[in-house]
């Protein structure tokens, strides 16, 4: 007998598939905050080894969280999901010791494709960047 899931309890688990694989988003100390169908929050300190010799995170760092919250939010609703194309605008810099925040929220889904708005964040909730994704379906589960 298979028991009914929400779109959010698909999500939870599409999730924790995707985390259990994404080495470089937890090499990086993202966290994965929240999830729900078309939805996710990962946030991520910047350190260190993340800023340049002005103290500010090279963008590189800002598109990976923006990208990683977009890949989750995208392949949330158990259908495996590829980017197609991306676009992101920096608008702060992200500074040593600051903890940025992104949130990819569904745009748009069709039978083969999304469009996904991700906007990044510092603690006080000033935009450091805005990022837009296109997703694309490709054949599989991340779980059963």
């Amino acid at each position: 007998m298979v028991l009914y899931q929400s779109p959010d309890e698909i999500a939870e688990r599409s999730a924790a598939a995707m985390w259990d694989e994404d080495q470089a988003s937890q090499g990086l100390g993202m966290t994965l905050v929240r999830i729900a169908a078309g939805v996710a929050v990962l946030s991520m300190p910047i350190t260190a080894a993340m800023v340049n010799g002005h103290g500010l995170a090279h963008g590189g760092f800002i598109f990976t969280l923006a990208d990683s919250a977009f890949a989750f939010a995208c392949n949330s609703r158990n259908q495996r999901h590829v980017a197609q194309n991306c676009q992101i605008t920096y608008v702060a810099p992200g500074k040593l010791g600051m903890v940025l925040t992104a949130t990819a929220e569904e745009r748009q889904r069709g039978d083969r494709s999304g469009i996904y708005d991700v906007t990044v964040r510092d603690a006080v909730g000033t935009v450091i960047a805005e990022f837009r994704g296109h997703s694309r379906s490709i054949s599989g589960t991340l779980v059963g």
